[in-house]
């Protein structure tokens, strides 16, 4: 006989236990095979769990200020430790006490002042385009940390520049580039409060920015009708005689003074009476000692040289500082030209007697002061 097919109890004839699957389910095989199905344990009871505190509910006061008080702001934050606000100023502070000085708000408000009433165009300037403004504030108040304490500068004979009325201030001329007039016109105006106007040659006024401020500081072409009209309005010119051939001149002939051209300036003083005052510089010369000269270079950018020193160019722009060489300025006693008559001034005999009065009395000078100074450097 066949053996019968069993057919577990509550499943309707179907497999499984009534879900539709063909497997048929764990009680049903257990059935089959006589074999007691694992029962589940029982699950534990889970433990109770702690009661959370409740948060204090604000009382009326509390919540009182925190209406009034609004949401919070980046001021109610705490400090990030970045540089506090006192710390700023003062360190502001320290920088204007250190460029204007212990009197620095003065300064400040003086500075301030200028700046609106030249923008304003509440200026002065005369006919020659001198700015006392801003040579006084600017150009004199730059130059004068340079010669104190880059040069150290030391003047001698300052009581022969007149105080008063027109005259002609003589110099010898070295260093390259002409920092000797500069120095001259601080010097002068320190000593005795009187601006100098200088005579330029024409290069100085061909070059951009340079010639405005050139004209800004008093000078002017150096031609003898200005200096003449300058000298009649008492006014205290300065002339170096040498020019070019003295301020590029190699260091092998330094303080050795080169030809004073024609006695140009000799005759505008005659014709106007005024005093000549010969001025000698030592140190000029070794700031930028000049080893070399470029000419075929010159002659292409129309220059009259083109120096070589040992550090330029060398080292490029670091080679353009000058060196810090001890200054001797000398002021000499007047030679007086008002016992001459107007018409004497057109005499070449008598041009060149008081031209080469003027350059000696400034080359034995220059001696001089050599053997008195110490070194180049101090």
């Amino acid at each position: 006989m066949p053996e019968a097919e069993i057919i577990p109890l509550g499943t309707g004839g179907r497999p499984g236990r009534g879900s539709g699957r063909d497997k048929p389910s764990a009680a049903a095989r257990s059935l089959a095979t006589g074999t007691p199905a694992k029962r589940a344990k029982p699950a534990k009871p889970a433990k109770p769990r702690a009661a959370e505190p409740k948060a204090a509910e604000p009382t009326e006061t509390e919540a009182g200020e925190q209406t009034a008080r609004g949401p919070f702001t980046t001021a109610d934050r705490e400090p990030t430790g970045g540089i506090p606000v006192g710390d700023w100023l003062a360190a502001i502070e320290a920088g204007a006490r250190e460029v204007f000085g212990t009197h620095w708000e003065r300064r400040l408000a003086e500075l301030l002042a200028f700046a609106r009433h030249r923008l304003d165009g509440d200026y002065q300037v005369d006919e020659f385009g001198f700015d006392q403004e801003v040579t006084e504030r600017f150009l004199l108040a730059a130059l004068r940390p340079i010669a104190d304490k880059w040069f150290r500068i030391e003047v001698r004979g300052a009581e022969n520049i007149p105080t008063e009325g027109g005259a002609l201030v003589v110099s010898n001329h070295s260093g390259t580039i002409p920092v000797d007039g500069l120095m001259t016109l601080l010097k002068v105006h320190d000593e005795t409060g009187r601006f100098l106007r200088p005579l330029g040659a024409d290069l100085v006024f061909r070059v951009p920015l340079v010639a405005g401020l050139a004209r800004r500081s008093g000078a002017t072409l150096a031609c003898q009708a200005d200096a003449e009209r300058m000298l009649n309005q008492g006014e205290l010119v300065a002339v170096w005689p040498e020019g070019f051939k003295g301020v590029g001149k190699p260091f092998s002939e330094r303080y050795k003074l080169q030809r004073f051209g024609r006695g140009g300036f000799v005759s505008a003083a005659l014709r106007t009476g005024v005093p000549i005052v010969p001025l000698s510089v030592v140190g000029a010369e070794e700031i930028y000692p000049i080893v070399g000269n470029l000419t075929t270079l010159a002659r292409l950018f129309n220059l009259p040289y083109l120096p070589v020193t040992p550090f330029f160019p060398l080292l490029g722009p670091l080679g353009m500082v000058p060196l810090p060489s001890k200054w001797l300025m000398e002021f000499g006693e007047p030679i007086r030209t008002d016992a001459y008559e107007e018409a004497e001034a057109e005499d070449p005999m008598l041009v060149f007697d008081l031209t080469d009065q003027v350059r000696e009395t400034i080359q034995q000078t220059l001696f001089t002061l050599l053997r008195q100074r110490d070194s180049i450097f101090r």
